[in-house]
């Protein structure tokens, strides 16, 4: 799906922006019609990969009685399984605000309550509480809330225990099963023929909820989400045979074990190859990596991207760690659209993230300690790979001018740095 983005320059779009600001816009109970069109829509994909779900513990639920789902992101196919599962009850879902981009009044109508990525959103906790007392809705929750970028759990907030007590609804867990081998992140929009499940499991009542702390609650969601999807198409012998598996592989592993060369490896076809020291590794039908002329140093993807992880957290404690380059970027004040301001230099290092535009009229910095991750997409909205950072007032959305940059290695050491400094300060008390 492409985007569509106004030029404008910084300055201008924030005087704009004050100018124009309205009132906040409350989330609103989607009605049948619009719960039947998403059903419907979801048909053809949910019939392509014989979707299929079981039910454990559901009983537990009253008939009638409102529930807050979790559920793990992997592609677009998540919400078209919530849409058939959850239907015909209302739901309203916890969307990013790029997904309002060209379709603002559809996702209201469907009940979407906007936030921003990785940021403090004092508004979608008060969306959420006026969703499920208010309007006595279902809630859907991506915890994650990006894709899933190795085929495990993206690194989840704390704060999702108190958001469960918050909320005091029963707890459930929607998790899917084939919905990221069938359309990974990393592969450039091209399916695979999977079959696709899904398991909708009751977690927890509200009276468990208020007995339990907040450390607890999370320990148990935490839990539901340590998943390796790799690991399970090995396990159940789901075989991927396109030719095209590879392709875009080295989004995710970016770094070559065997000589350290950063941004030089090639994942095309069914290979992963280091363009500097000739190590290919074969990405077979179910999923492992084998280097089929020596020493398989990594032999899955998620281990590969494990292995990123130390050594981005190395880097940092070493003071090795830098990136910076030029990048085309872009501007979300609202969920109206996307702007376009300008060229300029994104840069990350220990002290957190610069984004500056050529013409100065932006210079925004971000220390580390201000969020646990960061937003980093492939091919998103098909103009590229993305990096974003920002604030409850404006997101950046960078875009590379320069190959081998790589935005997972970015987000990586951005959950490194936010550890690590939040360490340093819990021992200094």
């Amino acid at each position: 799906m492409k985007i569509k983005f106004k030029k404008i320059g910084y300055r201008e779009l924030i005087e704009r922006t004050n100018a124009e600001k309205k009132p906040h816009r409350k989330p609103i109970r989607p009605n049948i019609f619009f719960r039947t069109l998403m059903k419907v829509v979801a048909l053809p994909d949910l019939i392509a990969t014989k979707f299929s779900y079981e039910e454990v513990g559901m009983d537990r639920l009253g008939k009638g009685e409102r529930a807050f789902y979790l559920m793990n992101h992997s592609s677009f196919i998540d919400l078209e399984i919530a849409a058939s599962v959850l239907y015909p009850k209302p739901f309203n879902i916890v969307a990013t605000t790029d997904a309002f981009f060209g379709k603002d009044w559809l996702m209201h109508k469907i009940g979407c309550i906007p936030t921003r990525k990785f940021t403090s959103d004092p508004a979608l906790v008060r969306d959420m509480l006026h969703a499920s007392r208010k309007l006595k809705d279902n809630i859907l929750m991506y915890p994650e809330v990006g894709y899933s970028l190795d085929g495990t759990a993206t690194t989840l907030p704390d704060s999702i225990g108190g958001c469960v007590k918050l909320l005091g609804m029963p707890l459930v867990m929607l998790r899917t099963y084939g919905a990221f081998t069938r359309d990974p992140v990393y592969n450039n929009l091209q399916r695979r023929k999977v079959k696709v499940s899904a398991r909708v499991e009751y977690l927890l009542s509200p009276d468990e909820i208020k007995e339990m702390s907040k450390e607890q609650i999370n320990a148990i969601i935490f839990e539901q989400f340590s998943f390796d999807n790799f690991a399970w198409q090995r396990e159940n012998k789901v075989r991927v045979s396109e030719d095209f598996r590879a392709d875009g592989l080295d989004r995710v592993c970016y770094k070559c074990p065997h000589c350290m060369s950063e941004g030089k490896m090639r994942g095309k076809g069914i290979h992963l190859e280091c363009t500097v020291c000739g190590v290919k590794y074969t990405l077979d039908e179910f999923g492992a990596l084998v280097n089929e002329g020596g020493e398989t140093k990594i032999a899955s993807v998620p281990e590969w991207y494990k292995w990123e992880r130390a050594e981005a957290r190395r880097e940092l404690e070493s003071g090795e760690y830098g990136v910076s380059f030029p990048a085309k970027i872009f501007a979300a004040v609202d969920t109206k659209g996307l702007y376009y301001i300008g060229e300029g230099e994104f840069s990350h290092g220990e002290s957190g993230f610069s984004v500056k535009t050529d013409d100065g009229e932006l210079d925004y910095r971000q220390k580390p300690t201000a969020t646990y991750s960061v937003n980093a997409d492939f091919l998103w909205y098909e103009l590229g790979d993305i990096i974003s950072v920002g604030d409850s007032e404006c997101l950046f959305y960078c875009l590379p001018l320069t190959d081998g940059v790589s935005v997972a290695k970015i987000r990586l050491a951005a959950e490194e740095a936010y550890k690590i400094e939040w360490a340093k300060k819990d021992n200094s008390k």
